[in-house]
C-alpha cells in the first residue's frame, strides 16, 4: 500500500504569489491585529466579543457574567492557531509574545481537573457535559487542542500543549465512565483534535477516544434525548426538554458507516467526515473509507454550489435535499467551505486522487476567499450567489444575507477560521511521501522537501489562476530519486510538459501527471489551457434552469452592479457569442475580466407592474469579475448565474 501523503511543513514553504498574497499576507498584516482588537472589544461599531474578558472572569481576575455564545472561547482558539501557522513562515517576536500571554491566561482559566470552558466555569458549573447536543464543550475543547498542537509544532513550546493534554486526559476519563460511555458531541470537532493530539504525543488513548466518539453516533436509544432528563440539563438556542430531536441535523440518524447523504448542519457534517477520513487511514477501515467516498459524491454531485459553498439553508445552517441550491437565499457559510476543503485534503492524502484536490481548490479559491475583504477587516459569514441589497432586510427570510462584509459577528466563528486557513495554505498546496512530491495548488514561491532522502528545493513561477503556465526550477544536493506529481485539473485541457526544454510524456493517474527522477538541476515547464467557459447546471437544479455561469480555471465569475448597472436579473447572456478575456493590472489588485454579449430587458416606461406585451430588449455587454472579489468596490447587486438568450 502506498504511503499516505503528508502536508508540507509550513516552515518549508514560502508563498509569494500575485493572487494568494492578497490573502495570506493579510493574516499577519491586518487580520490578526484586527481580530485581536475584536476579541478585546476594541472595534468601534462592531458586534462585541467579550472573549478575552470571559477568560479573565473564569480565571478570577475580573468580575462579571459570561457574554456571548456558549462557544465564544473558540474565537481565541482559532486566533491562536492562525497565529501559530503565521509564525511558521513569518516569525514575529511581538506576535509570539502576545500569543504566550493569551496562552498563560487560558492556563489560569483552566480548572484543576483539566476542565476548560469559560461559559460553564462562570455560569453553570453543575451542568458540565449535561447538554452535549448544544453545549459545545467538546467542540470548544477541540479547537483549543488544535491550536495547542499547531503552536507546539511551530514554536516547540509545551505550555499550551500541556494545558490541553490535561483537558484531553479529563475528556478521556469522563467519556469512558458508565454515565457517559454512549455520549458524543452535538458539534463535531473534538474528533479531529484528538487525532492531531495523538499525532504529536503518540498517546493511543486519544486516537481511540476519537474513534469511539465517531462510532457512537447513530446508536439507539438516542443519547441526546436521554441527557435531557438530567436535572442539571439546561437549554440552549431555544431547546425544550420534550421536543423530538431531529437526528439528521447532528449526523446521528444512522451509524456513520451507513450514511449515504450529507445531512444536517453543514459545518458539523464536514468536520465529522474529516475525522472519518483520518480514522479510516489510521485503522485501515475500508467501511469508513467507503462512507467518506459516498458522502463526498453526494455533496459534490447533489448538494454543493458551483462556488464550493455547502449548506444551502439559512434555517440552522444546513443541507436540505438534493439539488436544492437557491442563489439569493444561499447560506453557504464560510466555515462550511473551510470544512469541505479540510475533508477533501484528507481524502486526497488517503487516495492520491486529484478529484479531491479539484474540490478543495474550488472551495478555497471561491467561497473561502470571498469570505474576507481585500482590506482584511471585514468578513462574510454567508456567501450567496445573487444579492439584491434592497431585499436583504431584517426580520425577513433574507435577513441572513448581508450585501456588504461585516466588521465582526456576535457568532464570530468565520473570521478566525478564515485566518487560520489562509495562514496554513501551504499545507493544502504541497504534499509529500517517501516516493514523491505532489503539487496540488499552483502558486508562485519556493518549498523544500526530500526525495529518496536527498534534500530538494523547488522554485515555482506562475500567474495562475489567470494563466495555466507553471515553471518549476528544481535543485537537489545530489541525484534525487522519486516522482514529481503535477495535478492536471479537470478544467485543464491540452497539457504539455517540457523537462529541460525537451517534451516528455508523463503518465497520467487519477488527475496527476507523474514525472520520474532522478532530479538534480532541472527545469520543468508545465502548461495547460484554461480559456473562459460557460457552465450549465443539471436541469434538476431548479434555481439555475435556463441559466449559465462563467468560469476560468477554478474561478467562478459574477456580474456586479458596478460594471453592469442595476437590475442584473434583467440581463441575459448569449452563450453562442462566446467569451473574451482581458487582464486588468489595476483592477482589484490585478485580475482577468471576462466579457460576453447579451440582452437587457427594459422596464415599462409607464411603470406598469404587469402588462400584456413582453418587455423590450436591447443589446448589452456583460462584464464579469471573479466571485471571490465581489463586494470590494461600491456596494450593489451581484449574481453568478445569468439567464441565457
Amino acid at each position: 500500500m502506498a504511503a499516505r501523503l503528508e502536508p508540507i511543513g509550513l516552515k518549508d514553504i514560502s508563498i509569494h504569489d500575485p493572487f494568494w498574497d492578497r490573502y495570506t499576507q493579510l493574516v499577519p498584516e491586518k487580520m490578526l491585529p484586527y481580530q485581536w482588537r475584536a476579541l478585546n472589544d476594541e472595534i468601534p461599531d462592531a458586534e462585541p466579543s467579550h472573549c478575552i474578558e470571559n477568560f479573565r472572569i473564569a480565571a478570577g481576575e475580573a468580575e462579571g457574567r459570561f457574554y456571548g455564545f456558549v462557544f465564544q472561547d473558540t474565537d481565541l482558539a482559532k486566533f491562536l492557531e492562525a497565529a501559530a501557522y503565521t509564525l511558521a513562515w513569518r516569525p514575529d517576536p511581538d506576535l509570539e509574545a502576545l500569543a504566550d500571554e493569551a496562552i498563560d491566561l487560558i492556563g489560569r482559566a483552566q480548572e484543576p481537573d483539566g476542565y476548560l470552558d469559560t461559559y460553564f466555569t462562570i455560569e453553570a458549573p453543575k451542568s458540565k457535559f449535561r447538554n452535549l447536543r448544544y453545549g459545545h464543550e467538546l467542540y470548544t475543547a477541540g479547537h483549543m487542542i488544535e491550536a495547542a498542537v499547531a503552536y507546539y509544532q511551530v514554536t516547540g513550546k509545551r505550555a499550551f500543549l500541556d494545558i490541553m493534554c490535561r483537558t484531553a486526559d479529563m475528556i478521556c476519563r469522563v467519556f469512558r465512565t458508565a454515565e457517559f460511555q454512549a455520549a458524543y458531541p452535538g458539534h463535531e470537532e473534538i474528533e479531529l483534535a484528538l487525532i492531531r493530539l495523538y499525532d504529536v504525543t503518540g498517546r493511543r488513548d486519544y486516537l481511540d477516544m476519537a474513534r469511539d466518539f465517531v462510532d457512537r453516533r447513530g446508536a439507539d436509544p438516542d443519547y441526546f434525548l436521554r441527557e435531557a432528563e438530567h436535572p442539571d440539563w439546561i437549554p440552549f438556542f431555544g431547546q425544550t426538554r420534550t421536543s423530538p430531536l431531529e437526528r439528521p441535523y447532528h449526523q446521528c440518524h444512522l451509524p456513520v458507516r451507513e450514511q449515504t447523504a450529507a445531512e444536517g448542519h453543514a459545518v458539523r457534517a464536514v468536520y465529522l467526515y474529516s475525522a472519518m477520513a483520518d480514522l479510516a487511514w489510521a485503522y485501515q477501515d475500508k467501511t469508513l473509507s467507503d462512507a467518506c467516498e459516498r458522502l463526498y459524491e453526494n455533496i459534490t454531485q447533489r448538494r454543493m454550489y458551483i462556488t464550493g459553498g455547502i449548506g444551502s439553508s439559512g434555517y440552522f445552517e444546513r443541507f436540505t435535499t438534493d439539488f436544492d441550491l437557491p442563489n439569493d437565499s444561499a447560506y453557504a457559510e464560510s466555515c462550511a467551505s473551510i470544512g469541505l476543503a479540510m475533508f477533501c485534503r484528507r481524502m486526497l492524502q488517503n487516495t492520491r486522487d486529484g478529484k479531491y484536490a479539484d474540490t478543495m481548490e474550488r472551495a478555497l479559491m471561491n467561497t473561502v476567499t470571498a469570505g474576507a475583504a481585500l482590506t482584511g477587516d471585514a468578513f462574510f459569514y454567508v456567501n450567496p450567489l445573487a444579492v439584491w441589497p434592497d431585499n436583504c432586510m431584517e426580520e425577513t427570510s433574507m435577513a441572513h444575507v448581508k450585501p456588504v462584509r461585516q466588521k465582526w459577528f456576535g457568532c464570530a466563528c468565520c473570521p478566525p477560521n478564515i485566518a487560520r486557513t489562509f495562514a496554513s495554505l501551504g499545507q493544502y498546496a504541497v504534499m509529500t511521501a517517501p516516493d514523491g512530491i505532489w503539487l496540488n495548488l499552483f502558486f508562485a514561491g519556493e518549498f523544500t522537501a526530500s526525495l529518496g532522502g536527498v534534500p530538494v528545493s523547488i522554485r515555482c513561477e506562475t500567474a495562475f489562476p489567470f494563466s495555466g503556465e507553471i515553471t518549476l526550477h528544481i535543485h537537489a544536493e545530489g541525484p534525487a530519486q522519486g516522482t514529481l506529481a503535477l495535478r492536471l485539473p479537470a478544467y485543464g485541457t491540452d497539457p504539455s510538459v517540457l523537462r529541460n526544454g525537451e517534451a516528455v510524456r508523463p503518465r497520467l493517474e487519477k488527475g496527476y501527471l507523474y514525472l520520474d527522477g532522478p532530479w538534480q538541476d532541472d527545469t520543468v515547464q508545465y502548461r495547460f489551457a484554461m480559456p473562459p467557459r460557460f457552465v450549465w447546471a443539471d436541469p434538476r437544479l431548479r434555481a439555475d434552469t435556463g441559466r449559465a455561469a462563467v468560469m476560468k480555471g477554478p474561478l467562478v465569475y459574477c456580474l456586479e452592479e458596478t460594471d453592469n448597472g442595476s437590475d442584473l436579473a434583467a440581463l441575459a447572456i448569449d452563450t453562442a457569442a462566446g467569451l473574451t478575456e482581458e487582464y486588468d493590472p489595476a483592477l482589484l489588485g490585478g485580475t482577468t475580466v471576462i466579457r460576453a454579449r447579451g440582452k437587457r430587458l427594459r422596464a415599462d416606461a409607464d411603470g406598469a407592474l404587469y402588462r400584456n406585451t413582453p418587455p423590450e430588449e436591447t443589446d448589452a455587454e456583460l462584464t464579469f469579475i471573479p466571485y471571490c472579489f465581489w463586494g470590494n468596490r461600491a456596494p450593489g447587486e451581484m449574481q453568478v448565474w445569468t439567464r441565457t438568450c
